[in-house]
């Protein structure tokens, strides 16, 4: 048998074939396979957020690739390997995918020391950021850049809705990229702060504000949103961009919207945010959720149980931050009663942090609120019509039917005046697509799903 180095290099190469760059980069680049005899398999992968997703997503895939090459795996181990020292995740999974799974406490990495000439927290890092099909587009660029800054994906523009990340991953690269060269001039800033310090400089006459913004190696700004309808600030920032920008110099910007849905924003300012590279942060789906909540329980010092993080996550869907909160609210009442913080303790809590899924949604409602959303009315939705203004609200209706409901194909047709319930499953898979790629359709979603559950 070939030795385990050049055999995961054969299982690599057959996986970079079957699943996007980003998904490789992220999940397998830097693995490595430690055991391989077929009856205990052990794989190194780079941080603790992997385990999970290994084990769900692609333990399976991994195991068939194996076998091809020859080494027919009876049960398959991960460990965290960094900088020479491993840490063993005593979770197995057998060929029926039944196995024991005893968890221990794992201990993070601790945060970088804060560097002096930055205004980026320390806290945030690479190595602290859970990754998943949501953010791993933006991960990977973030990496890129943090690599090679002003050479690449420059700017860099990234935008989602709140709580998901983008504020992490972007003082993740400037402390990165301090790390790699301490004498880097990075500077994070809100663009609220931008916004005021012009205003401060043109009041009061004060010196200094183009040198502050345009002697830097990487300009970090957040929020760029709030730059909508301030047309000095704009022409102020299209100069400081362009100083920059030719200077080689790194640009980092995040928004709750992409640069064309910046209202009053000029064409000049939006055409140089998408010079380089514009990434949508989207939701974290259910497993990158579950991450998250065991990754922060663990740097509590706490573990919780299977159930109890996935009762969480299935509970709270709105952002990050919230998520956060509801874990922190379970583990502070847990300590102070001196009660496991279990499924039937986040029960009794839930209901004071979670907003949404309310029992109580019907789907009258949906199609209702729906119809209103879009100025049309209800007999207009569950009419033969096929005209665009309405086949759109349709389709997201049944979407939503279909995600917040769980109703039925046939069920969903029925609601909304179809009879065949095909035209039902074509129209929410249509959706489902367009939620990814479209800002506008995604937007449409949240902004009714605010609307129902308010």
């Amino acid at each position: 048998m070939a030795t385990a180095h050049t055999l995961w290099q054969s299982v690599l190469g057959e996986i970079e074939l079957s699943v996007s760059h980003a998904t490789f980069a992220t999940w397998f680049q830097n693995t490595e396979l430690l055991d391989d005899n077929e009856d205990n398999v052990t794989i190194a992968v780079p941080n603790v957020f992997a385990i999970r997703q290994f084990q769900i997503k692609y333990n399976d895939q991994i195991r068939d690739v194996l076998k091809k090459n020859g080494l027919d795996a009876q049960k398959i181990n991960y460990v965290v390997s960094t900088k020479g020292k491993r840490t063993v995740i005593n979770r197995e999974t057998t060929r029926s995918g039944s196995g024991s799974a005893q968890e221990e406490i794992i201990q993070l990495t601790p945060s970088r020391a804060p560097t002096p000439a930055t205004t980026i927290n320390p806290r945030y890092n690479f190595d602290s950021f859970i990754v998943g099909s949501s953010n791993d587009l933006a991960y990977t660029a973030c990496r890129t850049v943090a690599a090679n800054p002003g050479t690449k994906y420059n700017p860099l523009f990234l935008y989602g809705g709140v709580g998901l990340g983008k504020t992490h991953l972007m003082q993740a690269v400037g402390n990165e990229i301090k790390s790699r060269d301490s004498n880097a001039q990075i500077l994070y800033i809100n663009t609220e702060t931008f916004v005021k310090e012009f205003i401060e400089m043109i009041r009061f006459k004060k010196g200094g504000f183009s040198d502050k913004y345009r002697n830097v190696d990487v300009l970090i700004i957040d929020d760029m949103q709030f730059i909508a309808g301030k047309e000095k600030v704009q022409e102020e920032f299209f100069h400081t961009f362009n100083a920059l920008h030719q200077s080689n110099k790194q640009i980092i910007i995040s928004s709750d919207k992409p640069p064309k849905s910046i209202p009053t924003l000029t064409e000049r300012l939006r055409s140089r945010f998408e010079w380089g590279m514009t990434i949508d942060v989207q939701m974290p789906d259910f497993e990158t959720r579950c991450a998250i909540i065991e990754a922060k329980a663990n740097f509590s010092g706490v573990s919780l149980s299977k159930e109890t993080v996935e009762y969480l996550a299935q509970n709270i869907k709105t952002n990050i931050r919230e998520l956060e909160g509801a874990l922190n609210q379970l583990l502070a009442y847990a300590e102070m009663r001196g009660v496991e913080p279990d499924v039937s303790t986040a029960e009794g809590l839930i209901g004071n942090v979670r907003h949404s899924r309310p029992q109580h949604i019907t789907s009258k409602q949906i199609v209702d609120r729906t119809a209103k959303y879009f100025q049309i009315s209800t007999i207009e939705m569950t009419s033969a019509k096929r005209d665009k203004h309405i086949v759109l609200p349709r389709q997201i209706a049944m979407y939503l039917l279909r995600s917040e409901l769980h109703l039925s194909f046939p069920k969903i047709a029925v609601e909304l005046g179809r009879k065949d319930h095909t035209t039902a499953i074509h129209s929410i898979e249509k959706i489902e697509k367009a939620i990814k790629l479209d800002f506008a359709i995604r937007e449409h979603v949240a902004e009714i799903k605010e609307r129902l559950y308010a």
